[in-house]
């Protein structure tokens, strides 16, 4: 079973915490898009990232020093900063849920690819969604193909996503006419009016951070037991879940608390 998370924008560097235990399956190919940031020109660079002056100096900075293979690297579980982590609170795991997490739990990465919480990385900026033309491919999801999806079911015929549609949809596409199974937890609140669940991607963020040390904690390896979580309000909806979408809802006006 691999459980996959999209990344977070914000990235930090922490050498002090953990070790790095690993090197990112897909190094090789991270260093091809570090070529191509490093080829662009400074307006091309501000026109792919779309950020205010700040952080565009600061990723210009982050981009000039780069070196994938020898700058000091942050183990990948830490080196995200998003609502997603700080739920999830890596840094309290019990050594068996860090355990679990380096087996079982994969970052997805439109830099890295695929990432084990305790490959080492350094911080970048690159979205899924940016134009970015690698190797001359169209887009990012042209450059990666199916190589996330290979990587995810080397050894394995499950994924648990947790992951946001845009980086879920680059394994998802490659699944049709294959054995491998995927099963979506989705976070959100019953519309009365509009008779559907509506996703809301604030309070999904910290769910999906939650479900994680949930399943860490608990050691997680049969994903029929992921209908017992209820933190932060979610229950699991079976009227609205099927075979492939564990649904959890909250009451839309429950203010959460941690």
């Amino acid at each position: 079973m691999k459980i996959i998370i999209s990344p977070a924008k914000q990235m930090q560097v922490d050498a002090d915490t953990f070790d790095v235990l690993s090197t990112p399956a897909l190094l090789d190919k991270a260093i091809q898009i570090e070529k191509y940031l490093k080829s662009l020109t400074v307006d091309e660079l501000r026109k792919l990232w779309h950020t205010n002056d700040k952080l565009f100096e600061l990723n210009m900075d982050r981009l000039r020093k780069m070196d994938l293979k020898n700058e000091i690297q942050t183990p990948a579980i830490l080196a995200f900063c998003g609502l997603q982590y700080q739920y999830m609170a890596p840094d309290l795991f019990t050594d068996n849920a860090l355990e679990y997490i380096q087996e079982h739990l994969r970052i997805l990465s439109s830099f890295y690819g695929v990432l084990r919480p305790f490959d080492g990385v350094v911080p970048y900026r690159l979205e899924m969604k940016a134009k970015a033309h690698v190797n001359g491919t169209k887009n990012l999801h042209a450059f990666w193909n199916d190589s996330w999806f290979n990587v995810l079911t080397q050894d394995d015929n499950l994924i648990i996503n947790l992951a946001s549609k845009m980086y879920a949809s680059q394994v998802s596409r490659y699944i049709k006419n294959t054995k491998i199974k995927m099963v979506s937890c989705v976070f959100g609140y019953y519309h009365p009016t509009k008779h559907k669940v509506i996703q809301d991607n604030t309070y999904a963020k910290m769910a999906r951070g939650e479900m994680v040390r949930y399943m860490a904690e608990n050691q997680i390896q049969d994903f029929h037991k992921l209908i017992n979580f209820n933190d932060l309000g979610y229950e699991y909806s079976p009227d609205f879940s099927d075979e492939n979408n564990l649904i959890f809802l909250r009451d839309r006006n429950q203010e959460i608390h941690r």
